[in-house]
């Protein structure tokens, strides 16, 4: 009998990813695909839902087939996405009415600004755990739902796109429900990716219909919402389908609370940060909804089948990776793993401090009209305080959120494990452990988001008979512990909040 293995789509807000991983967590398929960042106006981004889906199916065959596996040899597939990020599609067709609306698009800042004036943040947060942003997926899904021109579609009746949705025509959901719906017919997510919509209430773990109201959004577009780690199944692959085989698909998690899940953060205090295209700083709360005083999200972290739902603080950093590759947008470095040679070029950034703010500022500043900004520069700046400044900057973001978090948890930060693609950076990881202080510890499977909703599907089926299991398979490949005294990471980072102070509202109207 052949061994079998759980699968992992990975749907990123860059590309698309698919592992295959075993017993011992290890990867045994790797396939990823790249899809197109559409920008129509500054300050929004979208991605083609279809592309995506298509990219979806190809890095799983590409990905079996590299690793000569047949798709008989999954017991199950897990799913994990890119959060926030909005789709709406047609419940007949299958076909999007319009574009995704990514998670760092911005295009609703007028909507978040009008229910700030309207006093109704505290009362967004009581039910969500989240500041009210464009970030989240309420305001994209009004924004379609208004804004999208109406696909010519064969309707029984017709009529623009909120008239549709109001007649359960259209569903919606993040980039979970509809791979799941591609996968399986089914509409289904999972409460981790629920509770980053701002219609989900994560107390009463229900789709909220005061917010539902306050958005225009039907009940009937939502979708079912099951726990991240579910031995009912969300549905089977269909046997006639791409995969020619019958798969259950099992297990959901939003990106961030899957690197949680597999970087075997399961009990109270245990913090993970993950660099991505931006970064995410979150700690396992137990099952408590810990509130914050100071600008992080409450938010679910995970569900297992038959068990209370766990919560987490988070920390969201909007630009980390997307610095560095507007590095390379810009000629300053040529790929992600020149900015260790050109950052170890000089001594030190010379007073230059770069603030990322290209999408607005996250935790804890919360300002949607904060912009990219260089300070400090001179005639003696050359590329490489630039690209330093760059890494520093991914250093500072998330001591703003370690400091946040320790002061709203009560739990100090003693080590903090890191995944993600810009942790294969020595020199990053290594600044990072002298800015915030503490111990950083890097796994040594570092595809960790991947590996999480593999072990959630896993669990589902009995392929892992506990969390337990998944403890055993976590295995460190590098400790960094800072090199840099106290006083000076101190003194850099007291700079580094001048140089914020400079970004806020720098996006007006005009």
């Amino acid at each position: 009998m052949p061994d079998t293995y759980v699968g992992a789509i990975d749907q990123g807000t860059t590309g698309t990813r698919f592992m295959v991983f075993d017993h011992a967590g290890q990867v045994v398929a790797n396939a990823y695909e790249k899809h197109e960042q559409i920008y129509p106006e500054p300050g929004w981004v979208e991605h083609d839902p279809t592309e995506i889906w298509e990219n979806t199916k190809a890095v799983v065959t590409a990905g079996l087939a590299d690793a000569g596996l047949e798709a008989s040899q999954l017991e199950a597939l897990g799913i994990t996405n890119q959060r926030e990020t909005t789709v709406v599609w047609d419940a007949d067709s299958g076909r999007p009415v319009h574009n995704a609306l990514v998670w760092q698009d911005r295009r609703t800042t007028d909507r978040v600004e009008e229910l700030q004036a309207e006093d109704k943040v505290e009362w967004i947060r009581g039910k969500t755990g989240l500041e009210a942003d464009a970030y989240f997926s309420a305001t994209k899904t009004e924004w379609i739902l208004d804004n999208a021109e109406p696909l010519k579609l064969q309707s029984s009746r017709g009529g623009g796109l909120r008239k549709r949705a109001e007649a359960g025509e259209l569903l919606m959901g993040t980039i979970d429900s509809w791979l799941i719906y591609n996968l399986t017919g089914n509409h289904i997510t999972d409460v981790s990716n629920a509770s980053r919509t701002m219609l989900y209430n994560i107390r009463d773990l229900a789709w909220d219909d005061e917010l539902l109201a306050e958005f225009d959004v039907p009940e009937s577009m939502v979708p079912e919402v099951r726990p991240s780690s579910d031995e009912s199944y969300y549905g089977h692959t269909d046997a006639d389908g791409f995969l020619g085989a019958e798969v259950p698909v099992a297990g959901a998690l939003g990106d961030q609370q899957a690197a949680m899940f597999g970087q075997t953060c399961f009990d109270e205090g245990d913090a993970k940060n993950t660099y991505g295209t931006g970064s995410f700083y979150l700690m396992n709360t137990g099952t408590e909804a810990v509130e914050s005083d100071h600008g992080l999200l409450t938010t679910i972290g995970f569900q297992l089948s038959g068990e209370p739902v766990q919560y987490a603080l988070e920390g969201s950093i909007f630009v980390t990776g997307a610095a560095i590759e507007w590095l390379e947008d810009v000629d300053l470095i040529n790929n992600a793993a020149q900015t260790a040679e050109l950052a170890r070029s000089v001594d030190s950034t010379d007073g230059v401090y770069m603030v990322p703010a290209f999408t607005g500022l996250g935790a804890p500043h919360w300002d949607g009209r904060a912009r990219g900004t260089i300070v400090g520069m001179t005639r003696g700046t050359r590329k490489g305080h630039i690209v330093r400044a760059t890494l520093e900057a991914i250093a500072y973001q998330t001591r703003d959120v370690a400091e946040a978090m320790e002061a709203d948890s009560g739990v100090e930060t003693t080590s903090l494990r890191v995944d993600g693609g810009a942790v294969k950076n020595d020199f990053l990881c290594q600044l990072q452990s002298d800015i915030i202080q503490t111990e950083i510890a890097r796994p040594e499977v570092d595809e960790t988001t991947a590996l999480g909703s593999a072990y959630a599907a896993g669990l589902a089926v009995g392929y892992w008979d506990s969390v337990d299991d998944l403890r055993q398979n976590w295995q460190v490949d590098r400790e960094f512990t800072p090199e840099m005294e106290g006083a000076d990471a101190d003194a850099m980072y007291d700079r580094w909040g001048d140089a914020v102070e400079r970004s806020l509202n720098w996006a007006t109207e005009d």
